[in-house]
């Protein structure tokens, strides 16, 4: 009988492996039998954008956090396939930072040409996993979300690959309820054109935080604050904007601070991050950990310590993506099939514990990079993944961080060069200050929507918006 291979979730990693098991077959591996699950309509996952908050057109909860006006915030040299480049896919040189649309274009490219479409059940949740010590399989119990129809499969390994960015951490606040205004986490945020001529409180100091505060910059709001738990971001932050110590408690539109100082506010996003979140998992299957570059218990970050025919792809804090996802999906695929052998429960402990002393002992965001291009090259080194030069993306890395922590305004205009191809990115028809259209269509040809101007808080968004469409 053919291997039976169940995969929960068809966005990046969930695509990922499933071009690993069609790279295989290109090369005379037997194809084993493979059903991917996907609740939405389309694959792509988080980058499959849509405009419902809470809970989507089928009554399930949403699952993509993201954004219209949503832009790289990182170069794509540092995610870019080795086996399917930028180049490849568009045709000629783009710019090092795209919008949304053109990054889910490109995904969606490489796994459109390889024929797995066939593979996947959309519109399909998963409901709940069983798994039976006494004949190693995993029963899972499945749901189409617009008839209602359930069906029970068989497995024998099984991939989670529902990422980890859905399932917003609410931390509650003192008087928060007395605040009159609009309250959000940042899964819920769909745009910031609304928050134009606004005091707008951000509860964070990371990605989300910044991203979403500068476009609310970006978009002509009268202020953004930065409320941090740990530590300000500390970057050189346009004249509207500000880093307070954590929030304290909040009396009607006054939020106070630990510092002692306060601010009014007409409304306030929760940056604070996500949960690991499995609920058609039992909890001795399911990941439990903060969002870190090595989670305990997942051997090589992939696969389930007390299992090994459980894997999760995608289950860590990234700097790489999508070609990390791509080293996790091959090491996936050769440990499912054998071509890997695992080492023994003792062996792979110590080898999870090696990477758990090495994370706890990183200094900075430049170790974590390193540790990171250390993790993939780990994988990479196992598989026959093509290679590439992974120092050169962790010079990337660094590279982008300081630009950032130059010009948060303005790091995403610089150009990079592809470590696959070696081709120099072409600096972007717009900087992104004034870039008011996302869509592939104005990414791609243009017209340019430059103003001359350094003060894009005190134009008109709206009008902006209505004359750039």
């Amino acid at each position: 009988m053919s291997l039976r291979v169940g995969i929960i979730g068809a966005g990046p990693s969930g695509m990922a492996q499933l071009r690993a098991f069609e790279a295989a077959r290109a090369k005379g591996a037997d194809m084993p039998e493979i059903v991917c699950f996907e609740k939405q309509s389309d694959w792509g996952g988080q980058w499959n954008y849509s405009w419902h908050t809470g809970i989507d057109g089928s009554g399930e909860s949403a699952h993509s956090s993201m954004y219209r006006h949503l832009w790289s915030n990182g170069p794509k040299e540092c995610l870019e396939f080795s086996d399917y480049t930028f180049d490849e896919h568009f045709g000629r040189p783009i710019s090092s930072f795209p919008p949304r649309e053109v990054l889910f274009d490109y995904i969606a490219g490489r796994v459109e040409k390889s024929d797995v479409r066939k593979y996947i059940q959309f519109n399909t949740a998963v409901r709940w996993v069983n798994y039976d010590e006494a004949t190693e399989e995993f029963t899972l119990f499945s749901q189409d979300v617009k008839t209602g129809e359930s069906k029970t499969h068989v497995f024998d390994k099984l991939v989670v690959s529902t990422g980890h960015f859905s399932t917003p951490n609410i931390p509650d606040f003192d008087g928060i309820n007395t605040f009159p205004g609009e309250v959000l986490h940042a899964h819920d945020f769909r745009g910031a054109e609304r928050f134009g001529g606004k005091r707008l409180l951000m509860i964070g100091s990371s990605y989300s935080a910044e991203d979403i505060g500068m476009q609310a910059h970006k978009m002509g709001a009268a202020s953004i604050t930065l409320s941090y738990r740990s530590g300000p971001m500390g970057f050189d932050w346009p004249s509207t904007t500000v880093e307070r110590p954590l929030v304290t408690r909040f009396e009607g539109t006054t939020a106070h601070f630990a510092d002692g100082t306060s601010g009014e506010f007409d409304a306030v996003i929760m940056c604070t991050g996500y949960l690991h979140k499995y609920p058609f998992l039992p909890s001795d299957l399911a990941v439990s950990s903060p969002n870190v570059l090595y989670p305990g218990n997942l051997y090589k970050g992939v696969v389930w310590q007390q299992n090994t025919n459980l894997f999760y792809l995608g289950a860590q804090d990234q700097y790489y993506t999508f070609n990390m996802f791509d080293a996790q999906a091959w090491f996936a695929r050769d440990a499912m099939t054998g071509k890997i052998a695992l080492p023994s429960a003792e062996a792979r402990a110590a080898d999870i514990q090696s990477w758990l002393d090495a994370q706890a002992a990183l200094a900075d965001h430049d170790a974590e990079a390193d540790f990171q291009t250390d993790y993939v090259r780990d994988l990479i080194n196992a598989t026959d993944y093509p290679e590439f030069d992974l120092d050169a993306v962790s010079t990337l890395f660094k590279d982008w961080m300081r630009h950032k922590s130059e010009d948060i305004l303005g790091y995403r205009d610089k150009a990079h060069r592809s470590v696959i191809t070696g081709t120099m990115a072409e600096i972007h028809h717009t900087r992104w200050i004034n870039a008011m259209d996302d869509s592939l269509e104005r990414f791609l040809n243009g017209p340019s929507q430059n103003m001359d101007t350094n003060a894009m808080a005190t134009v008109d968004a709206n009008a902006i918006l209505a004359k750039g469409k």
